[in-house]
């Protein structure tokens, strides 16, 4: 052993002996949270750094890449969390703009139905009204004044449920538009959503390596007592 490495090894112990607390918290409070928790996220990242910094001041290659490995792991969870309350949000934006929409088109659908509907019915009032009163003047005109006069009734109607068949093509357009943008919504969602898993896969891995390693350091410490 080189001298300046005494001082070095007296400091590597003084540190595992001062990290002591902070590992019985991580172990007894902090390990009890969810993994996700915001609170153990942010105690594990700076415990993660302080071992990194500590280990790359000490030349204690085991404990800065642990140290690294529990930031990292950390951060990536993190981002996880926020994917997955992003890709939430975005579900519900989206649920609740279909839900909207396809409310508004309902009610505009009945509105122009009934709007068509009175049309039509003040159409037929006016023919008949017609009808009647060529009726009453039949037996001062001919025949073909009569005849002539029904055309006339009958083109109306034709007429107003041309209309009414035309508003109705426009509703049910304006009905797949509004799915077809609904739908782009969601599948954005479900995207986020998928992301925030392959954060979390990558987590995982992170996570299980920062354990494999917190088993040596601990099986370390074991032989060297």
């Amino acid at each position: 052993m080189r001298i300046i490495d005494a001082p070095l090894a007296v400091l590597r112990v003084q540190y595992r002996i001062a990290r002591f607390p902070l590992q019985l918290i991580e172990q007894r409070v902090v390990a009890r949270m969810g993994s996700e928790t915001p609170a153990r996220l942010f105690y594990e990242r700076s415990l993660g750094l302080l071992d990194a910094a500590m280990g790359n001041a000490l030349g204690d290659r085991k404990l800065q890449r642990s140290g690294s490995a529990l930031a990292r792991r950390s951060d990536v969870l993190g981002r996880a969390a926020e994917l997955d309350a992003d890709a939430e949000q975005a579900q519900q934006r989206s649920n609740a703009d279909l839900k909207a929409r396809s409310s508004a088109a309902s009610a505009q659908q009945q509105d122009a139905l009934k709007a068509k509907e009175r049309k039509v019915q003040e159409a037929r009032i006016a023919a008949e009204e017609q009808k009647r009163a060529v009726k009453e003047a039949a037996a001062l005109r001919t025949a073909a004044a009569k005849k002539q006069a029904d055309d006339v009734a009958a083109q109306r109607t034709k007429s107003a449920e041309a209309a009414k068949s035309e508003e109705l093509a426009k509703i049910r357009s304006n009905e797949q538009r509004a799915a077809v943008a609904a739908k782009s919504k969601l599948d954005h969602a479900q995207a986020k959503r998928t992301e925030a898993g392959a954060k979390r896969a990558q987590a995982d891995r992170i996570e299980d390596l920062a354990d494999d390693e917190k088993r040596k350091r601990q099986s370390a410490r074991a032989n060297n007592k």
